[in-house]
């Protein structure tokens, strides 16, 4: 038996036995073309064949994972439009008459190495970035394919070297019981997805790893960072009954998943969804969500060369409400900016995407974009709840200008005779701190706010996420971002409107108890996280939360939270072990 310590990089415990992953050697070799200008045009159908099968498994990110894991891909994408590392490829492929898989392969190289020798954490992370990509190129142009646990007969743990975020994202989960992998950390893009794919996972064990026979029996906890290979039957029979007790929580929790949450004293909680598109809506329903609330509208956007048509927008969104029948369903107006690569819009490439012109900023600006979607939602929601709500709102003023919009997408429809939901509550995504903020001021203007905490933690902690180096600065538990969470709830009971969460703090099962005790009306989360979160709350009583509230918004740091919830609340633990 040998233990292994690493990084807790994804909740849950998995045994079995172990596959060393080997990725397909490429062929790199330099080989003389007698036709420079051809082999570049080679090289420009296979750039568009990459960010064709990026964008496909962004959305797969998008289905399986989250939003936040799913932008990792859009960043890849921008590395196949970085201008410098493109002219570089192909000066080589010109001056030295070289083929593109060497060019590729070595120019990549060159620009990793360079980001890797700075020492940081995050570069490295950039690096393997660079190298993800770089491959996927060099595998289109050998038409190679991409299946990562191609040969796994059965279900195994994933061992290697380090992983790619494309590699997390295509793995079968049929196949996989969960991965440890020797480098990388908990803020690595790896275990960013792993979480949101909900696979066991240890990072950063060492080279040990790399020894490990395939087949050879493993535990891994990614709970504690554990990983034991060939366990004696003490050990194993010890994690198997954690196993159990897990799989008996969750199986409980899938079983009422249709059930309506509800606390002990009778408090009932709206448990939602967030979703992308139909065949989520379809998983969202079967998990026991009871309605949306967040549909991201950015599908329609995706993989195209001109802007959805009104009557494109109208159909897809009502096929999702059909879904739903009168359950609510919380649309959210287009969401871009300049980080994403969406070339028919012509959007201008922004030294900092995320505090530019983006999401209602852009929308406002582009008629053409706002007012086609907001009469499609419109349509749609005849017969249907449908609620609209606007991202990345900082002022009263762009509120007012997009109710103006709204107004007059009502107006012109009531003049053409067509019909519409004049109903459709109007609300906003509380994301910035200004927000938060001014949400007295806010709360007069909207039916309803959604807090979106992946972005409020950012800007609130002023740390990019995708940054290891600060990332654990971004916590949604630091209680500086849930003050600000009090005080978005507040101002908006005062004004008698409901208040939602659509970011990754409403799935998580520690902070159900804190956010019930501030008074959330909804949760809403990836669909595999509503069984369990339902059942959380039904174990919970909202009046003894209040108080529970109160005391973890005096305490110092995310770490000191967490500890004070599972202390409070024993079995919330054992949930999560």
């Amino acid at each position: 038996m040998k233990k292994l310590n690493g990084v807790a990089a994804s909740r849950g415990i998995c045994i079995g036995p172990a596959f060393q992953f080997h990725r397909i050697e490429l062929d790199t070799e330099k080989k003389e073309i007698s036709d420079p200008n051809a082999e570049v045009a080679r090289l420009d159908a296979a750039l568009a064949s990459a960010k064709s099968q990026i964008d496909l498994i962004y959305q797969k990110a998008l289905t399986e994972a989250s939003e936040a894991d799913a932008e990792i891909f859009q960043a890849h994408k921008m590395i196949l439009d970085d201008p410098e590392l493109i002219s570089t490829i192909k000066n080589r492929i010109q001056c030295e008459r070289i083929n593109s898989e060497c060019a590729v392969s070595e120019t990549a190289e060159q620009f990793a190495a360079t980001m890797a020798a700075m020492e940081d954490e995050y570069f490295a992370a950039r690096a393997t970035d660079i190298m993800d990509v770089a491959n996927r190129v060099v595998r289109v142009l050998m038409n190679v394919a991409d299946s990562p646990t191609a040969d796994l007969k059965e279900p195994a743990i994933i061992l290697a070297d380090d992983l790619t975020p494309s590699d997390t994202v295509l793995l079968d989960k049929s196949k996989v019981l969960g991965f440890c992998i020797a480098r990388g950390s908990a803020t690595s893009h790896t275990a960013i997805l792993a979480r949101g794919l909900g696979l066991p996972a240890v990072a950063g064990a060492g080279l040990d790893v790399m020894d490990v026979k395939t087949g050879a029996t493993m535990v891994v906890d990614g709970s504690n960072g554990v990983v034991i290979i060939e366990p004696d039957e003490a050990i194993e029979k010890q994690y198997h009954q954690r196993m159990e007790t897990s799989k008996k929580i969750q199986s409980e929790a899938l079983k009422f998943a249709q059930s309506k949450a509800h606390t002990k004293d009778g408090i009932e909680f709206e448990v939602v969804a967030n979703i992308g598109n139909v065949e989520d809506a379809k998983f969202a329903v079967e998990n026991g969500a009871e309605g949306v609330g967040l549909l991201r509208t950015e599908f329609l956007y995706l993989e195209r060369n001109a802007l959805p048509t009104e009557e494109e927008q109208y159909q897809a969104y009502q096929a999702i409400m059909d879904v739903f029948g009168k359950h609510p369903v919380v649309l959210r107006t287009l969401d871009v900016g300049g980080d994403k690569e969406i070339p028919y819009l012509h959007l201008e490439k922004e030294m900092n995407p995320f505090l530019g012109e983006r999401a209602l900023r852009l929308c406002l600006n582009r008629p053409d974009i706002f007012k086609p979607q907001l009469r499609a939602a419109l349509r749609a929601g005849v017969g249907h709840n449908l609620k609209i709500m606007f991202p990345m709102v900082a002022t009263v003023s762009c509120v007012r200008k997009a109710m103006k919009v709204v107004n007059e997408c009502k107006d012109e429809m009531r003049k053409e005779g067509i019909p519409f939901a004049e109903d459709a509550e109007i609300g906003i995504m509380v994301e910035i701190p200004s927000a938060a903020v001014i949400a007295d001021q806010l709360a007069k203007e909207v039916d309803f706010f959604s807090i979106g905490t992946n972005d409020l933690s950012q800007y609130t902690m002023a740390a990019d996420r995708t940054n290891p180096k600060v990332a654990e600065l971004s916590d949604a538990f630091h209680p500086a971002v849930l003050r600000l969470i009090k005080m978005v709830i507040d101002a908006a009971h005062a004004e008698h409107k409901w208040v939602g969460m659509c970011g990754e703090l409403a799935g998580e099962p520690l902070a159900a108890p804190i956010l019930v005790g501030l008074g959330l009306d909804e949760f809403s989360m990836s669909p595999p996280f509503i069984p369990l979160v339902k059942q959380i709350i039904r174990n919970l009583t909202a009046e003894d939360l209040v108080k529970l509230a109160e005391n973890a918004l005096q305490l110092g740091s995310p770490k000191e939270i967490q500890v004070f919830v599972k202390r409070e609340i024993p079995f919330i633990a054992e949930v999560i072990s």
